[in-house]
């Protein structure tokens, strides 16, 4: 039988004081005599709470402006020793060491204080000692100790010792895993700080701290399991945003949704983009977002039903009110206003995301991948060409809008998966080609899209004539720049290095294209 544990005494040392004095109290009503440090004694004090400072407990001081308070033998030794062995109990009494029952400890906070962009000192001090090696002392010895490491589970134990006059050996159990969880968090945190203050980008040792932010119904098919974990990092986007309604997020709206606003980030002016599986299939920026969102639909109306909808400007009622005229699985943008919400709201399934800010496309940044026995490390796609990083190679320079137009498409290209081919035109996509095995195919199949939506539309070209083309990765063969040619393009923007990109221009040059190259390419598997 699980027969609870009596606390009768327990250390508590929290920076974070959400629910401290109530868990003291039922502790306390209990019998427990309360351990405590600084703030802590502090707050409990001014609760009214009887307090022992853990220097007059140990009968050591406090030295070296606080470095060395709990890493004594009074503190571990009331930690870990064994209440069911008798050489343990009689050692303990022998050194006058009093049992410690329970620790409630929140650790410095360093991954908040690398966060605000402190000094190198002072994430140094707040790299936190005594804190994780009493967590690991209590957590070894949970038979007999229990160990809080987060203020949300101060509740739970306060209201099993009330009920049941101690703690349980399952609930013991659970927070010790709990708390060796959260050390190793901390740890991979500080791991990973070092190997950057040391422009170590792939360090010997790579550990990746993640914080459980949901339990996901399954992952990307129905028997498969997932979760969502966040890093800490606080960079805007998918995992700071804030569900203002809608049903439960699946793994494959979190997915999209995250590819959505990775690529509506990269525009300055007022941009919508539309997803479906993890694929733009519509972009477009404009004046406004309800212009923006006109021309983005236009692209390909079919595949955006049921799809993921991002703006890189806060939504009012009448961009409300375009969105939700068809089918949409999620929408995320910095902020919406209360109009706007109003209109949201009126769709009771669809999940509206706000985010409070916008991803930096250029900022760096670790991306993985598992494959079988490890996983892939690499930093993230945070290149950016601009007009002055082009080469033009025909004899026909790219007019203004052309330009303008072929940066924005391979803006495009770099969210499209590989192989991928982008016909836009007036800052709109008119034509996407996504994931093929061949390019030309992926430049038909865009070609094809932009027939289909000029049927869509009502009108008699196909959205693709008079556009400019981008292409992810070279040409290959002059097959897939042909192909573009035949759908109408007239300029066209690719990263180049081919052993045959002699005939690719040769070809430009012959239907009278103009082309750019990049130098750089943007496969995305």
């Amino acid at each position: 039988m699980d027969t609870p544990l009596p606390i009768r005494r327990a250390l508590l040392s929290v920076s974070d004081k959400t629910g401290l004095v109530e868990f003291a109290r039922a502790l306390a009503a209990h019998g427990a005599e309360l351990l405590s440090t600084g703030g802590t004694a502090k707050a409990l004090r001014e609760a009214g709470l009887p307090v022992t400072e853990l220097s007059d407990h140990t009968g050591f001081p406090e030295i070296l402006d606080g470095r060395v308070k709990t890493l004594l033998p009074g503190v571990h030794g009331g930690l870990l020793f064994r209440r069911d062995v008798p050489e343990h109990v009689a050692q303990v009494q022998a050194q006058g060491i009093a049992p410690i029952d329970l620790v409630c400890v929140n650790l410095y906070p360093f991954e908040a204080t690398v966060a605000r962009g402190a000094s190198y000192d002072d994430c140094v001090e707040n790299i936190d000692i005594g804190g994780p090696a009493m967590i690991r002392s209590a957590a070894k010895n949970h038979a007999h100790v229990c160990v809080l490491t987060e203020p949300e589970q101060l509740l739970e134990v306060a209201r099993e010792v009330t009920e049941s006059g101690g703690t349980k050996l399952d609930t013991r159990k659970r927070l010790a895993a709990a708390a060796y969880a959260r050390t190793a968090a901390y740890d991979a945190a500080i791991s990973r700080w070092f190997a950057g203050q040391l422009g170590q980008e792939f360090p010997e040792r790579l550990s990746v701290p993640g914080l459980l932010r949901q339990t996901l119904r399954y992952g990307e098919n129905p028997h498969q399991r997932a979760a969502f974990y966040v890093d800490g990092t606080q960079r805007p986007g998918i995992a700071t945003a804030e569900q203002v309604q809608g049903k439960e997020l699946s793994y494959n709206n979190l997915n999209d949704t995250d590819a959505a606003y990775e690529c509506v980030a990269e525009f300055e002016d007022p941009a919508i983009v539309i997803v479906k599986h993890a694929n733009p299939c519509g972009v477009a920026v404009a004046a406004d977002l309800n212009a923006a969102w006109d021309a983005a639909l236009r692209c390909d109306p079919v595949s955006a039903f049921g799809g993921i909808i991002a703006a890189n400007r806060p939504l009012d009622e009448a961009a409300a009110r375009r969105i939700t005229a068809i089918f949409t699985e999620v929408v995320i943008a910095p902020d919406a206003d209360e109009a706007a919400r109003a209109v949201f709201a009126t769709k009771k399934n669809l999940r509206l995301l706000l985010t409070g800010g916008l991803p930096d496309p250029a900022a760096p940044g670790t991306v993985f991948r598992s494959v079988g026995g490890g996983f892939l490390a690499q930093s993230r796609d945070a290149g950016r060409v601009g007009a002055a990083d082009l080469r033009v190679v025909t004899q026909r320079a790219p007019t203004d809008q052309e330009m303008r137009d072929l940066l924005f498409a391979f803006r495009v290209c770099k969210h499209v998966k590989s192989n991928a081919i982008v016909y836009a035109k007036g800052g709109a996509t008119v034509g996407i080609g996504a994931g093929q095995m061949s390019r030309v195919d992926s430049a038909r199949i865009a070609a094809w899209k932009s027939e289909e939506a000029a049927k869509a539309a009502g009108e008699a070209q196909p959205l693709a004539k008079g556009s400019v083309v981008a292409s992810d990765a070279f040409f290959p063969f002059a097959d897939g720049l042909q192909a573009a040619a035949a759908a109408g393009a007239t300029a066209v923007i690719q990263p180049g290095g081919s052993m045959r990109d002699n005939e690719v221009i040769a070809a430009a040059d012959a239907a009278g294209l103009a082309m750019v190259l990049t130098g750089m390419r943007h496969f995305r598997h």
